[in-house]
């Protein structure tokens, strides 16, 4: 018989990607995440959006910048995400 314990696997997180739309906090930026989702009712495709507070421990996102952010054990009052990457410069 074998005492080893099988590992605990942690649960996969979210991701989500979206464009910075302030960067005025320190170490945190607001990421504006959009996606399309189809009405139930009328079956149009509408455009969802929603701001998420992400921690940036370095400062170097800015304005405009597209990141991906992943989730995170909570930070602050509303900071639960973390930037992973910045997938495209601002212009």
């Amino acid at each position: 018989m074998s005492t080893a314990q099988p590992s605990a696997k942690r649960g996969e997180r979210k991701t989500r990607q979206g464009v910075v739309v302030s960067d005025r906090m320190d170490k945190t930026v607001v990421v504006l995440v959009q996606r399309r989702t189809t009405h139930p009712l009328y079956r149009k495709t509408v455009t969802r959006s929603e701001k998420l507070h992400a921690h940036d421990e370095a400062n170097d996102v800015h304005t405009g910048d597209l990141v991906r952010v992943v989730e995170t054990r909570p930070l602050s009052k509303s900071k639960r995400w973390r930037v992973v990457e910045v997938v495209e410069r601002a212009q």
